[in-house]
């Protein structure tokens, strides 16, 4: 292993060693409150590191959003590539793959929700906000390509798939983030995947042809 090679694989580390202290902050004290010094220290690192990484906490809070918008088209990318799959078995597909990305990480899925709504998308450098709005792009792209080949299946209502997409999209986030505030109130109150099962079901009942997608 070259010098060169050593330094980039011990700069990733020491990116990701920030970028997992970060989301045990803001786990426990919530963006608002979290500060760039109680990071640094979660990290055993000087504040000032952490500037060479990010540019500033928002853009440490978006980099979280990264990964799971990496493994969403993963996941997507597997269920439009999969040819045995007919366009009815295709948005159940969809649908599982949904709930394998919150699973995935419940509190980065929350995490990016919070950040496509929010401002801190303006104190993004130019690079990160290209980065996220490609990987948002990529996946809504994919979601829609689930929806268009339903509609020339004739299984699917003929919509634009981009629309179709939106509606996936917002629904998914929506349900979320409404039952993720309700249990912070009440942690008793833990109907979530319940909630998103039976939306996606309505949805989906919602865009069939007659006679399709039972």
């Amino acid at each position: 292993m070259g010098i060169r090679e050593r330094k980039e694989r011990e700069r990733e580390r020491r990116r990701q060693q920030i970028i997992v202290a970060a989301k045990r902050v803001f786990c426990e004290k919530g963006f608002n409150r979290a500060t760039m010094e109680d990071i640094a220290k979660e990290a055993e690192l000087s504040p000032g590191t952490l500037y060479l990484y990010f540019k500033n906490k928002d853009e440490l809070y978006a980099s979280l959003s990264l990964r799971i918008l990496q493994y969403l088209i993963i996941r997507l990318e597997h269920v439009n590539s999969n040819s045995e799959l007919n366009a009815e078995e295709r948005v159940d597909a969809l649908v599982e793959a949904m709930f394998d990305v919150y699973d995935f990480d419940p509190l980065i899925i929350i995490n990016l929700f919070h950040l496509q709504s929010s401002e801190t998308l303006k104190n993004l450098s130019e690079e990160m906000l290209g980065e996220i709005e490609n990987l948002s792009r990529k996946s809504l792209s994919a979601i829609a390509d689930v929806f268009r080949k339903g509609i020339d299946e004739k299984i699917v209502l003929d919509r634009h798939p981009y629309a179709l997409a939106d509606i996936f999209w917002a629904m998914f986030s929506g349900v979320i983030l409404w039952e993720s505030s309700k249990k912070i109130i009440n942690d008793d109150k833990d109907y979530l995947k319940d909630t998103l099962r039976a939306a996606f079901e309505i949805f989906t009942r919602g865009i069939k042809c007659q006679g399709t997608l039972q």
